[in-house]
């Protein structure tokens, strides 16, 4: 199950869960139009292009959406990439930039870079370095016709997608020859490396469902693993890669990874609504209040001692031909 990534170590003291610029005529401009929001059972869903995108924009879910950036940037060493990009990069795209934490950041280590963040909410600060652009589009419609970029990055679109394939000939054909394109995304399953999370764990199936019930509107909530095939076949060479598990609660001994883990859980236990409230009432035809006591029994779940589970976090990076 865990291939050759090594097993990670328990913490002996393990303690309690602690949780007890350049706008082109194409695209949408960041107007009053686009942030006409939809309200469903308490949460706030974008209304542009509604029903494309299954989870929450509100506020809850961006301050959880900055954990999740905490997290993965954790996961890779304190990095924003793991490419090997020769130079800094002059042209930047993050797609689906969500709060833009990532581009922000982008725009600040490459200040000589224009960055531009794209995603089908206008949720992004108003505040930003001079060279971050963000522009309300769906990835999946055309693409303009534009200067190429030389970096295109892309994470956590798992559930958001209805063809990655297409989306990977995008990024080829938008990229300068020689440059990158790296995809960061989940293998939504959760495992234990120990037998701690049991068979009939209410976190595996959580993941179950929402793998079924995004397969149902064409959507696949577990990329990670096919990232690799995806980028190969749409044409990139000099392709590397690198799985990260993420442990779920601050068990493991090492203090990065505990650090990693208490991230997890957190966000985990605070997106719980996020995750599943719209796929599991508007496909599956859960209630309201059915969903409500699932995600209880979930947190319950998570709060107890001695449960070391874990999620894969793949990074796949790809460089187009003829630099």
């Amino acid at each position: 199950m865990c291939g050759d990534r090594p097993e990670l170590e328990v913490d002996s003291l393990e303690s309690d869960s602690a949780y007890g610029g350049d706008m082109l005529s194409y695209a949408t401009s960041i107007s009053s139009s686009v942030k006409h929001y939809r309200s469903e059972y308490g949460r706030r869903f974008h209304a542009y292009k509604d029903g494309s995108y299954n989870f929450p924009n509100d506020e809850k879910e961006q301050d959880r959406l900055d954990m999740v950036h905490h997290l993965n940037t954790l996961a890779l060493g304190g990095k924003l990439h793991l490419c090997p990009l020769p130079k800094a990069p002059q042209r930047v795209l993050d797609i689906g930039t969500g709060t833009g934490i990532w581009a922000i950041e982008a725009g600040d280590t490459w200040p000589s870079a224009a960055v531009f963040g794209n995603d089908l909410s206008p949720i992004q600060p108003q505040w930003l370095p001079p060279n971050v652009t963000f522009e309300v589009d769906d990835v999946e419609a055309e693409w303009p016709d534009r200067p190429k970029f030389d970096f295109i990055h892309s994470r956590y679109m798992a559930g958001s997608l209805g063809d990655w394939p297409r989306l990977m000939g995008r990024c080829f054909e938008n990229l300068e020859p020689g440059g990158w394109v790296e995809f960061q995304d989940y293998e939504y399953r959760y495992y234990s490396d120990d037998g701690s999370l049991p068979e009939d764990s209410r976190l595996k199936k959580m993941s179950e469902l929402m793998v079924e019930g995004c397969s149902k509107i064409g959507r696949d909530v577990s990329p990670g693993p096919s990232l690799l095939k995806w980028v190969k076949d749409a044409g990139f060479v000099n392709i590397g890669h690198q799985v990260v598990k993420l442990p779920m609660g601050a068990w493991p001994k090492d203090p990065v990874l505990k650090q990693m883990g208490s991230f997890n859980l957190v966000q985990t236990v605070e997106g719980l609504e996020a995750y599943d409230l719209a796929i599991f009432t508007r496909i599956l035809g859960w209630t309201k209040e059915e969903v409500d006591v699932f995600n209880a029994e979930v947190r319950k779940e998570l709060g107890k001692k001695g449960i070391h589970a874990l999620i894969d976090f793949w990074i796949v990076w790809g460089q187009k031909p003829g630099a």
